[in-house]
């Protein structure tokens, strides 16, 4: 029976022990079309597309410093700073054949004392890292800061057994400020500083420079709302004051000092937001000889703590 595969002869075997039954089936699909030729960009061998995928890598490429969730810091002089800041790096890289001075010296032999990785690189290799920053053959890479919760600075004074003094920064961008009002908390004995996520200014490596490592010893927290968190500061029996130059309270009649406090810093030029001057239970002022209208965030917070701390001893 013809097209039977049992009769003998109908199915050739080849020497490869394939099977051809006919000549039709493969022979049709292979000269079937395969489509359009792609273009010269989407052929993975063709210069075009080499060149295409050069483009989007470039273009991909980000501008800041690379290293993950860590800061970098670049330059001699900043890295000593770091370094003698007590800052937590953890490496400090050097780029090969740099020149030796005293500040490179200086960082060998702290890098030594706390066991800090001291790494060697091209300098091609740190340019890369560093973002194009000038780094003088020197950078020092510091981890992202870990906010602590607002609620930790309560429980923090919980702890202490103290009634609560918190700092809350309002639209503080400056994070040398930043870094000074931590200072300030720790010298004064604040249970801790706390910022908004956005618009404000966050612990960087300038922040902790300006504290002179006392962000190692004071928590920052961070909130998602200010305004939030200072009514849930208030539901857990805290008073919250604001600084602010027409406060109708002076800072040294202040009888709210010895109780849970939440002290709010504004920004220099804008002082307190107008949700945040709403909410506070007081608005305080710092008198002041002469025409010198407001201070700087740091300043303001180190005045005002001062007094508080004077109220509670």
């Amino acid at each position: 029976m013809a097209g039977n595969s049992s009769r003998r002869g109908a199915i050739r075997r080849t020497g490869k022990g394939n099977p051809t039954a006919g000549s039709g089936g493969r022979v049709r699909r292979g000269l079937e079309g395969k489509g359009p030729t792609p273009k010269a960009e989407e052929r993975p061998g063709h210069v075009a597309y080499k060149r295409r995928q050069r483009t989007e890598k470039t273009q991909r490429r980000p501008t800041r410093p690379r290293g993950g969730d860590s800061e970098w810091v670049a330059g001699r002089n900043s890295v000593v700073e770091a370094l003698r800041a007590q800052l937590p790096v953890t490496a400090v890289y050097v780029a090969e054949g740099a020149e030796r001075d005293g500040r490179l010296r200086e960082v060998f032999r702290v890098t030594a004392d706390r066991g800090i990785a001291l790494l060697e690189v091209a300098r091609p290799e740190l340019d890369r890292l560093t973002g194009g920053a000038v780094h003088q053959g020197l950078a020092a890479r510091v981890p992202a800061y870990e906010y602590a919760h607002p609620d930790d600075l309560l429980d923090r004074a919980a702890e202490l057994g103290e009634p609560p003094l918190i700092v809350a920064l309002d639209s503080v961008t400056d994070p040398r400020n930043l870094g000074a009002v931590v200072r300030s908390a720790a010298g004064f004995g604040a249970h801790g500083v706390l910022v908004p996520e956005r618009r404000s200014a966050g612990m960087t490596a300038a922040a902790w420079k300006t504290s002179a490592g006392a962000a190692a010893r004071v928590p920052v927290a961070q909130a998602t709302n200010l305004t939030r968190q200072l009514k849930a500061y208030q539901a857990a029996g805290c008073m919250v004051v604001g600084l602010a130059a027409d406060g109708e309270v002076s800072l040294p009649d202040l009888e709210l000092a010895d109780g849970p406090l939440v002290l709010v810093v504004g920004s220099e030029g804008g002082g307190l937001s107008r949700l945040v001057a709403e909410t506070c239970d007081q608005l305080v002022a710092i008198p002041m000889a002469g025409k010198l209208e407001s201070l700087n965030a740091g300043v303001a917070a180190s005045v005002a703590l001062y007094a508080i701390a004077q109220a509670r001893a």
